[in-house]
């Protein structure tokens, strides 16, 4: 069931059902992601200490900086644009948020659904298989809040690609809406180029699930670092091992910072949330 919203406002989602935008051809960029988030979804909660413990914290905090910056309107409806598993759109609507959650991944859909439907809001979130740069193509414009948070954003490579998306962001946002992205610090990051990067263990009575990743740098224009996250499995004498690699672009704060500012948005503000920089920017009234 899709959500429409109250007020005699327009539905901000075109007339779909939950497959029939799979067949949209996507760009390369965010097909290429889609073998990795497809092939982890059923183990995405893993990548988190606490996953729960996260959604509290995740939609906390949100409702906290839309309090901040949502003006004399305030801020009711949300895009979240890159929604994953739900992490940040099912603690957004139990908040009584109107969301809207895109991802491209089919599997990653998949499972936001089957964890809004565990949280008891299925029926209070539309889904939406989309990437960012056909966003615009499939949703109206009306939005108090677009979001992008879990590193997404910098899949993107090119700027071009990061200027479509966050025009197209600007486009989908009401005068006075705001945009906000979450993404690793690059800037710290590439002072010193890690490599290996430890994850979490997870102990369970059936197996032991431990995470790693090892990152793969490259000195092209722009910088470009690849993920590759082990899951290794099992109990005892028995065990098996996945590697999931995933490419980024190492996107400087400043960077962003003009790139919005190329796309029309205005007040740009950052903060340090968990292991994210925060990114704000607003939609001039």
């Amino acid at each position: 069931m899709f959500k429409f919203l109250s007020g005699g406002r327009q539905n901000h989602s075109m007339t779909l059902s939950p497959d029939d935008s799979d067949s949209d051809p996507l760009p390369m960029t965010q097909a290429d992601t889609n073998a990795f988030y497809d092939a982890i979804a059923g183990d995405y909660t893993y990548f988190y200490r606490d996953w729960q413990a996260t959604l509290e914290r995740e939609g906390g905090a949100l409702r906290r900086i839309f309090r901040e910056k949502g003006g004399a309107g305030g801020i009711k409806t949300v895009l979240d644009a890159s929604c994953g598993v739900g992490t940040q759109a099912i603690p957004l609507a139990r908040f009584d948020f109107e969301v809207t959650a895109a991802d491209p991944s089919p599997k990653m859909l998949a499972k936001a659904r089957e964890n809004a439907a565990a949280f008891g809001v299925l029926d209070d979130i539309t889904f939406l298989t989309a990437d960012f740069l056909s966003l615009p193509t499939k949703l109206v414009s009306g939005f108090d809040a677009v979001i992008t948070k879990g590193n997404a954003l910098p899949h993107l490579i090119s700027d071009a690609e990061i200027l479509a998306a966050l025009r197209g962001f600007y486009s989908l946002l009401r005068p006075g809406g705001i945009v906000l992205i979450g993404m690793r610090d690059f800037d710290i990051l590439l002072e010193d180029r890690p490599r290996f990067i430890p994850r979490h263990v997870h102990d369970e009575a059936a197996r032991e699930v431990i995470l790693f990743d090892l990152w793969d740098w490259r000195d092209t224009d722009p910088i470009t670092v690849t993920f590759n996250t082990f899951i290794v499995s099992g109990k005892g004498d028995q065990w098996s091992v996945t590697r999931h690699p995933v490419l980024y672009r190492a996107l400087r704060r400043a960077e962003l910072e003009a790139l919005l500012a190329e796309a029309g948005f205005a007040d740009i503000q950052t903060q340090t949330q968990t292991w994210e920089l925060v990114i704000t920017g607003r939609k001039p009234e």
